[in-house]
């Protein structure tokens, strides 16, 4: 072993004294790895980042439609809350409307019923007044007609004789009627 020192030792020096760095690399190892790394980075650069990058839009792009497709969603959303409120305040105002036309329909209607009521009521009374009139009348007749034979019964017993003319009773009745209408008419 100690031959193997001395004959390197003779040649130029110890074995491991130029050994390559372990950080830097040889020349030739370099020039070959930056070939494929070249290679890798074209096609990346030409096949791979494009698509990326179109991804990248597409999503970009779904979510700007997304968002304004929310926005319009958003804002129908919004016309159609302040379209069905105008059409609530629409149908509010309408219902207070023929509640109001129900009420003055209503009172037209009682109204209405009460002229009817009070019209029927007056021909009413007047129909019984005219019957009671009419009645009257009948009972004044019939009490006239037996006034006048009671007081021709009474006259001729008070007379002694018989009136039997019917010109003479007629008259002798009419005066007698007549002079009770003038008594009854001076006591009221």
């Amino acid at each position: 072993m100690t031959n193997y020192f001395l004959l390197a030792a003779a040649e130029g020096g110890l074995p491991l004294e130029d050994a390559p760095s372990p950080l830097i690399p040889p020349l030739y190892d370099i020039v070959w790895s930056l070939i494929p790394f070249a290679v890798i980075l074209v096609v990346f650069w030409k096949a791979i980042l494009p698509k990326f990058q179109e991804v990248l839009h597409q999503r970009e792009d779904q979510i700007e439609g997304g968002i304004q497709r929310a926005e319009a969603a958003q804002a129908e959303a919004k016309a159609a809350l302040e379209k069905y409120n105008a059409q609530l305040a629409e149908a509010r105002t309408e219902a207070a409307q023929i509640r109001d036309d129900a009420r003055s329909q209503g009172q037209k209607i009682i109204a209405d019923m009460k002229a009817q009521a009070t019209d029927e009521s007056n021909r009413i009374i007047e129909s019984g007044n005219k019957q009671l009139e009419a009645q009257r009348s009948a009972v004044v007749a019939d009490l006239r007609k037996e006034m006048g034979e009671n007081s021709i019964t009474l006259a001729e017993r008070l007379l002694g004789e018989q009136l039997s003319d019917d010109v003479k009773r007629s008259g002798t009745i009419d005066n007698f009627l007549a002079d009770l209408d003038r008594v009854g008419n001076a006591g009221k």
